[in-house]
């Protein structure tokens, strides 16, 4: 029997009420703060990631899908979404307009990584993208927005955690003192964190192993390292959160798991800490669209995983909105009433009404026990007699009370509010 590949799963039409839930609030949040969507392909040309996620990250080394095509170009599946919006940025031009421009994008993502609860190697993200401005009231109102989102889910147990990771010009600086640091503990340190000893200190602060956690308690803070603009930048992070009421907590092992970012990092985490605990994050990157080819050009996003999201909305038993299912089921005896139940049914969608008829030869016993099973509100049955006097016999499931309508009347009927 065929299965669906190890770290996918079908989305069933049971969990979709989830799924819908959680998209039609993202794209009522993104209309609220002005957020246009955008479609990226679901494959990229590779060196869109490669170029812009550095070597010693587990995405560049380990988990991104990269394929030859046909004509020899090395292509990947989407392994993330922001390297896309900004490709489309340039390639559209649409650093031309008003700045910052603002986009967002729900999707698959893919990466070859160990499967376990809300972590899958097709995912799901939701996320936005703020271009064309450094002001870091822009972070505030990304990290504001990402909070609002959470939010309006009814997620509101979790925790903003903040940090800056400096730019350009004074990370280097505090990377040498983070080597000299964990140069004195290679022995203690992970397989892993030997590798970005080398090619990407910065990522030492993030390991979940236990032993290179100890060491990291006692790394050099980045805040002590931060140039003066880097320093600012980030105090008016602070304020502005302050001033908008947004609780937030220092983290400064935080660095996120992407190496373009600069300044402002943050993600929201549920209390109740475990496992893969994120519920999403995000950050400044007033580097990538330069490293794309671009001209300088700051910009701050956010993403979040739809998958932990429907996890935590399940463990928090929320009251989700149920999918709108059909209220009329069309029933009939012999083949004349059939073909005018056909008809019926067809006329009703017409109007608007969604309805489910029988099929194949049940006995009206059996078709009424489908619509019974089906939670159908009202059942309209066709026979003989219904036929030769175009009236269509109602019955309410709920009660059991059946009225004859004439036929010309029933959507005008079913339409009517019902108290």
């Amino acid at each position: 029997m065929h299965k669906a590949p190890r770290g996918t799963f079908d989305i069933l039409p049971q969990e979709h009420a989830y799924w819908k839930y959680v998209e039609e609030k993202a794209a009522s949040l993104c209309q609220l703060y002005g957020y246009q969507p955008l479609s990226t392909p679901i494959f990229e040309d590779a060196q869109i990631f490669t170029n812009t996620v550095a070597g010693g990250t587990d995405i560049v080394d380990k988990e991104m899908y990269i394929f030859e095509d046909k004509s020899g170009q090395e292509l990947a599946l989407r392994a993330e979404g922001t390297a896309p919006v900004c490709r489309a940025y340039l390639e559209h031009g649409l650093f031309n307009l008003p700045q910052p421009v603002k986009l967002y994008y729900i999707g698959p993502a893919f990466r070859y990584e160990r499967p376990q609860s809300g972590r899958y190697r097709q995912h799901h993200q939701f996320g936005f993208e703020a271009l064309g401005e450094a002001d870091p009231a822009l972070d505030a109102e990304v990290i504001e927005m990402a909070r609002h989102f959470f939010c309006s889910l009814g997620l509101s147990q979790f925790i903003i955690q903040l940090n800056s990771i400096g730019c350009k010009l004074c990370r280097p600086g505090y990377l040498e003192v983070l080597r000299q640091h964990y140069s004195g503990y290679t022995d203690r340190l992970c397989p892993d964190c030997k590798v970005r000893l080398v090619k990407n200190p910065l990522r030492l602060l993030d390991c979940k192993k236990t032993p290179c956690q100890e060491i990291a308690k006692t790394a050099p803070k980045i805040a002590n390292y931060l140039c003066h603009e880097c320093h600012l930048h980030f105090q008016s992070v602070q304020k502005y959160l302050g001033v908008m009421g947004i609780p937030f907590q220092l983290n400064p092992r935080l660095v996120r798991g992407l190496d373009y970012y600069t300044r402002t990092v943050f993600e929201v985490e549920p209390r109740e800490n475990g496992g893969q605990t994120a519920l999403g994050g995000g950050g400044r990157y007033d580097n990538l669209i330069e490293e794309l080819g671009g001209k300088p050009t700051p910009a701050v996003g956010f993403a979040a995983g739809l998958e932990r999201i429907i996890l935590n909305l399940k463990k928090q038993k929320l009251d989700i909105p149920a999918l709108p299912r059909p209220d009329v089921f069309i029933a009939y005896l012999e083949e004349e009433a059939k073909t005018e139940a056909m008809k019926l049914a067809s006329e009703l969608r017409k109007a608007g009404i969604a309805v489910i008829m029988a099929t194949g030869d049940k006995s009206l016993r059996g078709q009424m026990r489908q619509a019974d099973s089906l939670d159908i509100a009202y059942a309209l049955i066709l026979g003989e007699q219904e036929v030769s006097k175009r009236n269509v016999m109602l019955r309410d499931m709920r009660s059991g009370e059946q009225k004859t309508i004439p036929s010309v009347e029933i959507a005008r009927f079913l339409k009517q509010p019902k108290i």
